[in-house]
């Protein structure tokens, strides 16, 4: 398996295009107005950080910046200076856009997760290896005049040895080269590598953009955008996932099963545990996972009246009733803080699926009765 259209792609998620296939981004207008402000005003950084929750659409901030980079070459102020940009956008027509769809751009470099050819898998971190490679992208120089690029996705995957090789690039970067480095959690990376960044900061997606972006994916979620921003966080690739494997059917009956509490209906929470333990439905326990914690995390900001949409019918009168008041929105947080780990140590464990989720439904129960108004 060598050909790029049989390797599957670390940086794309599942049901949606590659980000560098993504014509238009949603909802990251101010991250997009700070790079061509900074571009415009000859204040370029040689390396930007893109952050933000996983989804939100920081790759394809990563692939436009890369395109609108490589396809404008250097003003010489001259005479004939053609105007400032006032987008990042670039022809569909451009040659560029075409090298860039195909992998084929000579400016461009991407890092990220290889393919292990033992395996047949892909690697599970980004390895030294690949960034080593970087030091024959540097020997070239960009035909086009424009600026050379590297899109590192995502800067966590990378081993110890890969950062500290990155660094060294950071520290002493090529002449006319842009690194963008897309992270999802900043924190796991080096703070030597965070502090020769500027930081490009893409925000989560409210219910409008939520709509669009998905629309935009081909999935077809405008009567659902609601309940999809709520529970998604604003992210479009975890939106997606819970699309793609029914999450808010799956939220709704966790949701039911809440509303038994402090009297849990036992046998719904059971036949939860054995729907959340499907063998034929892969990634289905991560996710009933990652609904309890966005359950237990509306629960705490309930008692602050922080949740004003509701996720599924019913839920706010639920929410209401089981958390109606800070020291109940106290109790829920603690909850939250240890649940998380707790689940993931006996999914580590290989703790029988049904038997984790029946655990986690009781010890809320045990939360619910000295919080149920």
């Amino acid at each position: 398996m060598s050909d790029i259209d049989d390797i599957p792609q670390p940086d794309q998620i599942d049901g949606a295009p590659h980000p560098r296939e993504t014509a238009r981004l949603i909802g990251q207008s101010p991250a997009e107005s700070a790079f061509l402000d900074a571009f415009n005003g000859d204040r370029l950084h040689h390396a930007w950080l893109i952050t933000g929750p996983k989804g939100v659409g920081k790759a394809t901030l990563a692939w436009r910046l890369a395109k609108f980079l490589i396809a404008t070459p250097k003003d010489d102020a001259g005479m004939f200076a053609t105007p400032a940009p006032e987008t990042l956008d670039i022809s569909e027509d451009h040659p560029v856009t075409s090298r860039i769809a195909a992998l084929s751009e000579p400016g461009l470099f991407l890092l990220r997760r290889g393919w292990d050819e033992k395996t047949k898998k892909l690697k599970s971190v980004i390895t030294v290896d690949e960034v080593r490679k970087l030091k024959g992208f540097f020997s070239m120089s960009n035909p086009d005049g424009g600026k050379r690029v590297v899109i590192v996705d995502a800067a966590d995957e990378m081993n110890v040895s890969a950062a500290n090789a990155l660094l060294k690039v950071l520290e002493e970067p090529p002449a006319d080269c842009i690194l963008l480095l897309i992270s999802h959690q900043p924190s796991r990376l080096l703070p030597t590598i965070r502090s020769r960044c500027r930081e490009l900061r893409c925000q989560q997606l409210n219910a409008d953009d939520m709509a669009v972006a998905l629309n935009a994916a081909g999935a077809d979620a405008n009567q659902h955008a609601v309940a999809l921003s709520e529970l998604s966080g604003g992210s479009v690739g975890e939106a997606l996932r819970l699309l793609n494997l029914d999450g808010l059917t799956l939220y709704k009956e966790l949701m039911s099963v809440i509303d038994t509490f402090p009297r849990l209906d036992r046998a719904r929470a059971i036949a939860l545990g054995e729907k959340a333990a499907a063998r034929n439905v892969d990634g289905r326990l991560d996710l009933m996972l990652r609904l309890f914690d966005v359950a237990l995390s509306r629960l705490s900001r309930a008692g602050l009246g922080m949740v004003e949409n509701q996720a599924a019918s019913g839920e706010l009168l639920t929410l209401a009733r089981l958390s109606p008041n800070e020291d109940a929105a106290r109790r829920w947080a603690t909850l939250s803080a240890s649940s998380s780990a707790r689940a993931r140590h006996g999914q580590a464990v290989n703790l029988d699926p049904s038997s984790l989720i029946l655990d986690m439904v009781l010890t809320m129960n045990e939360v619910a009765g000295k919080t149920a108004a």
